[in-house]
């Protein structure tokens, strides 16, 4: 296989979020139609039918297209029309709990802005320290910016094809730091330039560099989710080193960093969270206490309790790193609400939903054990993590309808919650 199609294999890996080791499907297994065929050699090397078979709106299915589109898939231009027709009939969107929506004393404004490439999945914001937004377009190859004052938008095109860019931060010095999912790297992009400077991971295994943070010494620290690693960057340098989480597939998710320096982050290949040792590298892990717990996102209170999003249970809980303790709350929307993208900010958690329909944006006060949420205008589709502006207003990035937005919070909540 050349290099080329093995990329664009892979990134189409990531459209439907199936692992890489899934290929080769036979004609038999597609519906029959006019461009049945045409899946089972083209698409059917790297989708798992049984992804596909989770479905989509119309809007969604010409979305995903224009994704493969961007890959550069091995399909005549004459038969996208076709093949789009044969995605909508044959699989439609999956039936998804409906979002459940419920007053409180929060008051907000939620804010959308369209990307302006077409298929360009949004994975990541990013609220940098100027005010703007930031985004990932994992399958257009460029980071996007707006200003949420003035609606100026612009986007950077990477340094390498099919880089796969995935998470976002940004240093004191206004460089805006990015995961190359799929090349294996960490890049810088000046935005004043728009010069890259790329750092290859140093182990040709460590597949999937994933989320990053900045620690209170500089430090760039992340994870590589399908290799089961933690690394650790040094931008003086450029030195990088990387350990290997002891649970086995693991996967090593969101990341932050407490007040005390360590890094926490997330294993949503297993039912656990784990902080490393920033001088020994030693990773540590919390076992949650259900099994089937999936720690997908995470957020740290100003009280050191880490907060977690468990995507396959449909709760939101909270961990005490010093004694071990944990507590859990349904998610409003019910048990496949999937929640996803988390923040702690004015007093409160705040998160969304990915599974219900509409996403919804949703409030936790610690304080009431009290729930709040809104739906998100255009339905949402698919918040995968939520980040911070300086404001403390959260901003999110949203996959499938190709949008970025801002959760204007006019009114926190309870003077007691809010911080």
């Amino acid at each position: 296989m050349t290099r080329g199609k093995s990329l664009i294999l892979v990134l189409g890996m990531m459209v439907l979020g199936m692992p890489v080791a899934h290929a080769q499907y036979t004609a038999k297994e597609w519906p029959e139609g006019s461009s049945k065929q045409r899946f089972a050699d083209t698409c059917g090397g790297c989708h798992d039918i049984n992804r596909v078979r989770v479905g989509y709106t119309p809007d969604g299915w010409l979305t995903v297209v224009r994704m493969m589109q961007n890959m550069n898939a091995p399909v005549p231009a004459e038969e996208w029309g076709a093949m789009t027709d044969y995605l909508i009939k044959n699989f439609p969107e999956r039936k998804r709990p409906e979002a459940v929506i419920i007053d409180g004393p929060a008051k907000v404004d939620i804010k959308m802005w369209d990307v302006p490439t077409q298929g360009s999945r949004p994975h990541d914001p990013l609220g940098a320290r100027d005010g703007s937004i930031w985004w990932t377009g994992q399958l257009v190859n460029k980071l996007g910016r707006v200003d949420p004052k003035t609606g100026a938008i612009r986007e950077y095109t990477l340094k390498s094809a099919f880089t796969g860019p995935h998470g976002l931060v940004d240093d004191k010095a206004g460089n805006i730091w990015f995961t190359g999912n799929n090349t294996g790297l960490i890049g810088k992009l000046d935005p004043n330039t728009g010069v890259v400077t790329e750092y290859p991971l140093p182990d040709p295994n460590a597949k999937d560099p994933h989320s990053l943070t900045f620690d209170q010494s500089g430090i760039l620290w992340f994870t590589v989710q399908q290799a089961n690693m933690v690394g650790r960057l040094d931008p003086a340098s450029g030195a990088i080193k990387l350990v290997t989480s002891p649970t086995p597939k693991s996967r090593p998710y969101g990341i932050q960093i407490n007040e005390q320096g360590v890094p926490v982050f997330v294993e949503f290949g297993s039912n656990k969270i784990a902080t490393i040792d920033p001088k020994t590298l030693a990773i540590k892990e919390y076992p949650l206490p259900d099994a089937a717990v999936r720690p997908r996102r995470l957020a740290i209170g100003p009280d050191g309790m880490i907060w977690y999003a468990d995507f396959a249970r449909g709760f939101i809980g909270k961990l005490d790193l010093a004694t071990g303790a944990v507590k859990e709350w349904p998610s409003p929307s019910g048990p496949k609400s999937e929640p996803y993208g988390m923040v702690f900010t004015k007093g409160a958690v705040w998160y969304n939903e990915s599974g219900a329909k509409p996403n919804t944006i949703v409030r936790f006060d610690p304080a009431t054990e009290k729930f709040q949420s809104w739906a998100i205008p255009g339905g949402g589709d698919i918040v995968r993590n939520m980040s911070l502006l300086p404001n403390g207003d959260p901003v999110m990035a949203n996959s499938l309808v190709n949008q970025v937005g801002e959760v204007e919070i006019k009114q926190a909540g309870t003077p007691a919650a809010a911080h």
